[in-house]
């Protein structure tokens, strides 16, 4: 029997999780760090590279405590992070400024201008990208740094993504060419792809901005998908983590990604990884092109397949938000609503609250809801968020079928299926699919995965998921909310569209409010 770690850097706090090879997760520790906000500008979120690994320590001891485990006895570690979450650095390595988190949209006009510049050009890498870049992702983010930090740029040296940023600073490595690149960060966040020989050209990037002349060259290092080892871990951080030094570090990925692993995600499989925003995960044995979807990887997800990811700016934290407004909790308010059926509040929720990630890639979308009527309360409002989310969801899986993806199976991973089931039922209704709902808890789980692949534990991911994954619970489709779901759909659909492209014509709104108002009486009346 072997011990691995896994880690799993998520947007408020991260978790440190022991699993043995046989018997499954021994013990866990987690250990939170600030987001900074700012009022004055809704697209700010930053966080401290300081902080993190502050966290990282206070959570292995938690979990070395917890799981009575002794530290000798951890043969690896493995950490998956939040993306695109982007520090720049200058020498050895040094953070310049605080990260850039995954949802900070800052650069949303720095965005526009290389989709722009790309379409101009006739670059190959905006249509493998979904046909826009996204203010979430690298590219963007570095530019709108290097833009507004004139004064630093003499010290730049590279930018990191986050789980490449802590793999170098475990493994002790400060030379920018010795740096482990995730293909996961790298592909789905900086338009990078073997097929044009790695990162798009410097042409291109001096084109979109001449701040960028040389960048290419900076984001060196080596590019490798999760199955080869960023390094070892060095004494230094072995005797803050309470570890033996030189355990293997495998190559990070995306949190949501790795979630799919630990959710026993297979051919044909899409999980759901639905937390504060969802991502929609796959691996897929084909590369194909699928239009509007924010990136389609050879390497990710599963190294030996291509990773196909999609997903909503905003999820629980439209719950949160809603809640809030409300001066309660999403837990609270969720009680509420556990007898709700489809349609029947009247309510129509567009949950653009942070912008669109996938079709659209439009960050500057807002959240719009209608059918509003005098006695329409909080916890109407967020039924029909959840209602929503599931609408955007199946306008996302529509578009990745349309695209070749297989779809057999819907798995809902991430922390809020697990404690919600009025949104797990939502989503089968809406999707007219059965739901899959792991029955514990898989973060930091894929992580482990791994981490158990790289102490050689387990000689596939296929073999460590059989070992160590949950078995589901499913949640099936009520054919009469199935009904009413899709009727409702058709008109989230319609704005959807109509409302999120600017090129759109307008809507046929005249029928849209008597309609949603019609098909909550008709579901009230059959109710009574």
């Amino acid at each position: 029997m072997s011990i691995a770690a896994g880690v799993d850097f998520g947007t408020l706090s991260v978790r440190v999780s022991l699993f043995d090879s046989g018997r499954g997760r021994l013990g866990s520790g987690s250990a939170e760090y600030p987001l900074h906000r700012r009022k004055d500008d809704p697209d700010h979120a930053t966080q401290s590279h300081a902080d993190h690994m502050r966290a990282l320590v206070e959570a292995m001891q938690a979990a070395l405590a917890g799981a009575r485990v002794k530290g000798e006895q951890v043969e690896a570690i493995a950490l998956d992070t939040t993306g695109s979450s982007v520090v720049p650095v200058g020498e050895n390595l040094e953070p310049l400024s605080d990260y850039y988190l995954w949802c900070d949209h800052r650069s949303w006009r720095e965005a526009l201008l290389i989709t722009e510049t790309a379409h101009r050009m006739g670059v190959e890498a905006i249509d493998w990208c979904g046909g826009a870049y996204s203010s979430e992702w690298g590219f963007s983010k570095l530019l709108h740094w290097l833009r507004h930090n004139p004064d630093k740029r003499s010290r730049f040296v590279t930018a990191l993504e986050h789980c490449d940023m802590v793999a170098a600073t475990l493994c002790g490595i400060t030379d920018p060419d010795e740096l482990p690149r995730s293909i996961c960060a790298m592909g789905h966040k900086w338009m990078w792809n073997p097929k044009w020989g790695g990162l798009p050209s410097q042409e291109f990037l001096s084109a979109v901005d001449p701040v960028l002349d040389g960048v290419r060259a900076r984001i060196t290092g080596r590019y490798a998908t999760s199955d080869k080892l960023a390094g070892h871990l060095s004494p230094v951080w072995a005797a803050k983590l309470g570890l033996r030094a030189g355990i293997p570090i495998p190559v990070g990925a995306f949190d949501a990604h790795w979630d799919a692993i630990g959710a026993n995600c297979r051919v044909g499989d899409v999980v759901n990884v639905v937390g504060t925003s969802t991502c929609i995960i796959a691996a897929s044995p084909e590369t194909r092109l699928i239009r509007g979807v924010c990136g389609v990887v050879p390497g990710s997800v599963h190294p030996a397949m291509t990773g196909v990811e999609a997903g909503l700016s905003a999820t629980g934290d439209i719950f949160d938000a809603i809640a809030r407004r409300a001066a309660t909790n999403a837990g609270a308010l969720s009680a509420e609503v556990e007898s709700y059926t489809a349609g029947q509040t009247g309510l129509l929720r567009l949950t653009w609250d942070n912008g669109d990630r996938t079709v659209l890639v439009n960050p500057e979308l807002g959240g719009a809801t209608f059918g509003w009527n005098l006695t329409s309360t909080a916890a109407d409002e967020l039924f029909a968020a959840i209602e929503g989310t599931a609408f955007h969801t199946r306008i996302i899986l529509e578009r990745m079928e349309q695209g070749g993806t297989p779809i057999r199976r819907i798995i809902n991973g991430g922390g809020i299926p697990r404690r919600n089931n009025v949104l797990n039922r939502v989503y089968a209704n809406v999707l007219n699919k059965p739901v899959l709902v792991p029955e514990s808890d898989v973060t930091s789980l894929g992580s482990a995965i791994f981490a158990f692949l790289a102490a050689g534990a387990f000689r596939t991911v296929e073999e460590a998921q059989d070992a160590l994954c949950p078995k589901f619970r499913t949640i099936e489709p009520d054919a009469s909310q199935a009904a009413v779901s899709n009727e409702v759909f058709e008109i989230y659909s319609k704005l959807y569209f109509s409302l999120g492209q600017a090129s759109s014509e307008p809507a046929a709104m005249g029928g849209v409010l008597p309609r949603l108002r019609s098909i909550a009486a008709r579901v009230r009346g059959a109710g009574a």
